[in-house]
């Protein structure tokens, strides 16, 4: 079994299919290893029906302490996103080691084998959920009952402006506050192995129609002061991209 498969799928744990409160947040849940696969278009079937292949081995061993949640982009990136307590969680033994033995090692490394050919580039690196800049006054979680869709804004920072976009993304939290948007999101922050500095703000919709009649009624309500606020963030970004796609609870796992 190749070791940068090993590492994969001790990541394939995506954005947490248990909701956890701001509290546990600001201890142990702070911290997200990701794994991502860059499917070929032309193999998104048959990678698919691989990954629910490994979930069904997983759920017939019953493997304890194993969570993620995975999001699908319409680029056919595959993010598969697990909470870690810290940097030395990337370090304990794997999981696919145990599966292996369960399940057989040939039959474990065949499956890695089949998926590693649907895809030519494939990345680990860590995000950090940043409770400073998120808004959500309702509590937090990562999956919102009914809105599998997702919105995410890349905002790349230089390291000369990285204070100053802070400090504009926190002007942007505390106008959505003062107006009392309904439009949520979440920020993370980019870590070890991520390709740049960034900011992600994840918005969760029901579909594309619900996150444009959520963008209207925001629009609305901001009126012109909100360009205003926006515009002085934007103003200070190295660089922007926007990314869609849904949260896929059947390539997903949870240990009971």
């Amino acid at each position: 079994m190749k070791t940068l498969k090993i590492t994969l799928l001790m990541v394939c744990m995506l954005l947490l299919s248990t909701n956890f409160t701001q509290a546990q947040d600001q201890n142990e849940n702070k911290m997200y290893r990701v794994h991502e696969d860059q499917v070929k278009l032309t193999m998104v079937s048959e990678y698919e029906a691989i990954v629910k292949e490994l979930v069904a081995m997983i759920e017939k061993h019953k493997l304890p302490d194993l969570h993620w949640i995975t999001l699908v982009s319409s680029d056919s990136k595959y993010r598969f996103v697990s909470p870690i307590k810290n940097m030395a969680d990337l370090d304990k033994p794997s999981w696919i080691r145990t599966l292996a033995e369960k399940e057989g090692n040939e039959t474990v490394s065949a499956l890695f084998d089949r998926m590693d050919k649907c895809y030519d580039t494939e990345l680990d690196y860590i995000l950090r959920l940043d409770n400073e800049l998120t808004y959500m006054p309702e509590g937090f979680t990562q999956t919102p009952e009914g809105e599998n869709y997702r919105n995410n804004h890349m905002l790349y920072v230089s390291p000369g402006n990285r204070d100053v976009v802070r400090e504009k993304m926190k002007a942007v939290k505390d106008f959505f506050t003062k107006k009392g948007s309904k439009m949520h999101y979440r920020v993370y922050r980019s870590g070890f192995g991520a390709q740049g500095e960034y900011y992600m703000v994840a918005v969760a919709a029901k579909d594309d129609l619900h996150l444009a009649q959520k963008g209207k009624a925001n629009d609305e309500l901001f009126g012109d002061e909100g360009k205003k606020v926006f515009g002085e963030l934007w103003g200070h970004l190295l660089k922007y991209e926007e990314v869609t796609g849904w949260i896929r609870p059947d390539l997903a796992y949870s240990s009971k």
